[in-house]
């Protein structure tokens, strides 16, 4: 069942960004009286799973989910339809409008995509509005469970104020950012220091295979004390929460369990807050460090608050409070998607290692149905789209785009002898990224 959950929102939201990024580009097609052959969602290779001829235009989806396209007269595009190009220009190809047209064309997916986030970003502010953890309200730092993290200089209990001089105003910024962050100010035992992250940093997390890396302090939240274990008879229950150990106090999960390395093999007396009273149990510890416990992962914000670990704020935003709030969302995620794919593509950082292709997509979703978390990442996935697609590269919308600009600034159009060579070389180099993400999916899959 889980599999058919993810299965079904990686689909309906793929087949979602590729429509509407295809009818971006179709829309002022016909607008320009430009001949569209076909419109598929997915690719057709030798076959189709379904097609209809309406007008002038094939509609059809393909077996290949990999994308989807469209097919204008007289474009030089992957079809590599070279026996149309060979004839003369008719006046409803692409080739036979002005410049101007055939941009507008080109850009139109791109421009779906980033109106199709903005869109959902602006819907889900006012319909969902924003659960945020002002970092003011972290009293007492984050959790660093990363051992990368910690060689280069973040610890536990570290708060963090800025990253490359821009402050940190909440906790969702803060993981983003210090990825890709140079210079990290912390403050530390009531002292504020920088700490210079080393370039590869993104590389050395991949290669330790750490689960975690930076997260909220948690309580120390008793789920179950099994039969099986040696502090059955302590009068542990269920919801009891740890805060003191031998007279020290141990409000978070990572001092209780530091504490734990300490009495190794020993007896200890533990404060335990139960309800709104506190009370003290003689606990067994093993060699091991451990208690024989079922403890709580990570606590909802709402059990955090309710327990007065931290304050969140609930922002909710009117229909009009909404639009400035999701162009911002919107701008931010460009921005980082961008910085991302800067970092990518530097390769002293490591950062190409992360790379995933569409099992990594796949498994972003999660097992459970939301439709909070499926507009948030087809958002973010349509904002990816877009980047990607004005990428420079031949066989993408960006290297059509930067042809008609060069057209448009020198007055002199590329041949079409040229335009083929550098589609076959742009179709190359999306091959070889698409091998070279979905490797990494593989790789991933069996070596972990």
């Amino acid at each position: 069942m889980e599999f058919v959950i993810k299965i079904s929102q990686f689909l309906l939201s793929l087949s979602l960004l590729i429509i509407l990024h295809e009818l971006g580009h179709f829309i002022p097609a016909k607008a320009f009286k430009t001949r569209v052959e076909k419109f598929y969602l997915f690719f057709d290779v030798k076959f189709s799973l379904f097609k209809k001829k309406i007008g002038e235009t094939v509609y059809g989806i393909g077996w290949l989910p990999l994308g989807g396209y469209v097919k204008i007269s007289g474009m030089i595009d992957e079809s590599m339809d070279t026996e149309q190009m060979a004839q003369e220009p008719q006046p409803w190809e692409f080739r036979s409008k002005p410049a101007w047209q055939r941009l507008i064309i080109m850009l139109g997916g791109v421009t779906v995509n980033f109106l199709l986030a903005i869109l959902i970003y602006i819907g889900m502010s006012y319909f969902y509005g924003d659960n945020i953890l002002p970092n003011e309200n972290i009293k007492d730092g984050l959790l660093i469970e990363s051992t990368v993290a910690n060689k280069a200089g973040l610890l536990t209990g570290d708060k963090i104020l800025a990253v490359d001089g821009e402050t940190i105003e909440t906790f969702s910024e803060i993981s983003e950012k210090v990825l890709f962050g140079k210079e990290i100010l912390i403050e530390r035992d009531g002292k504020q220091s920088t700490v210079n992250m080393p370039e590869d940093f993104l590389a050395q997390l991949m290669d330790a295979k750490e689960k975690g890396f930076i997260s909220l302090r948690q309580p120390f939240v008793v789920v179950q004390v099994p039969d099986t274990s040696y502090n059955k008879s302590s009068g542990l229950k269920a919801g009891d929460i740890i805060i003191g150990m031998n007279g020290n106090t141990t409000k978070y999960a990572d001092e209780v369990k530091l504490a734990l390395e300490t009495y190794k093999g020993q007896q200890v007396t533990a404060t335990v807050k139960r309800d709104d009273n506190e009370i003290t149990v003689p606990l067994e510890v093993s060699d091991e460090a451990k208690l024989g416990l079922v403890i709580a992962g990570g606590s909802t914000s709402e059990t955090l608050e309710a327990l007065g670990y931290y304050d969140f704020e609930v922002k909710d935003y009117g229909f009009f409070e909404s639009f400035p709030v999701g162009l911002k969302k919107s701008k931010d995620r460009i921005v980082s998607y961008w910085d991302q794919l800067g970092a990518i593509f530097t390769p002293s950082t490591g950062a190409y290692k992360g790379v995933g292709g569409f099992k990594a997509i796949y498994d972003i979703f999660p097992s459970t149905w939301s439709w909070q978390v499926f507009w948030g990442i087809t958002a973010f996935l349509s904002i990816m789209l877009g980047v990607l697609n004005l990428l420079p590269i031949p066989a993408l919308d960006g290297g059509h785009v930067m042809f008609l600009l060069y057209e448009m600034v020198s007055g002199r159009k590329p041949g079409d002898k040229f335009m083929e060579y550098a589609q076959m070389v742009g179709f190359f180099i999306l091959i070889a990224l698409v091998l070279f993400a979905n490797g990494n999916d593989i790789y991933k899959a069996i070596f972990g």
